[in-house]
């Protein structure tokens, strides 16, 4: 499958993400706790640095030395230490698990609540991120087994700009953002 994604804004980076499911689910990953085109950048770094973006390489590097590869300037995440252990940890299950091939998550035929049962059984996955991620699939990586909308919950609603699954450009990315900080507006305030 090769997608046009523009997640990073960055189109080195978008190519790797495209072209490379695992670097797709490790872009996913990393998105926490920074801004998206950072964590989805986060491939790119690494494969500069390793010479490649290989779950097997990764999963057999030394953590030590991958921890640190994580944290050159400018590291991959703001918890270098912590995020590399979980790459470390996906690609490891993706070796041991898929045959080290990130589509085997979903290329077998299952439906779309077997992939979503397999995204959460994934280290740094949970229930949201792994929702998220099967409405980007569906919506942009052309992976759409049946009822990957109803098990992608509101995150596979066609037209809406919820998540990274919605980014598609710098206008769609600015739609994102603002969803989010009206929604984080209407919990902060619900809170009070």
């Amino acid at each position: 499958m090769t997608a046009n994604l523009c997640l990073t804004q960055e189109p080195e980076a978008d190519h790797l993400l495209s072209e490379d499911p695992f670097a797709l689910l490790v872009g996913m990953l990393l998105d926490q706790q920074i801004p998206m085109e950072v964590a989805f950048g986060g491939p790119k770094k690494i494969a500069d640095r390793m010479g490649g973006f290989n779950a097997a390489a990764i999963a057999d590097h030394d953590p030590e030395k991958f921890a640190d590869l994580c944290a050159q300037t400018p590291a991959v995440h703001r918890f270098p230490g912590s995020m590399a252990k979980r790459v470390q940890a996906l690609a490891q299950v993706i070796v041991d698990e898929y045959g080290g091939d990130a589509t085997a998550l979903w290329s077998d035929g299952a439906d779309g609540a077997d992939v979503l049962r397999r995204l959460k059984a994934l280290p740094g996955f949970g229930e949201q991120k792994a929702k998220i991620f099967l409405a980007l699939l569906g919506k942009q990586y052309g992976v759409t087994p049946k009822g990957w909308r109803a098990a992608a919950g509101d995150y596979g609603k066609a037209g809406t700009h919820m998540s990274v699954a919605d980014v598609k450009d710098a206008g769609s990315l600015q739609k994102v953002r603002t969803y989010k900080k009206e929604a984080k507006a209407a919990a902060k305030a619900a809170k009070a």
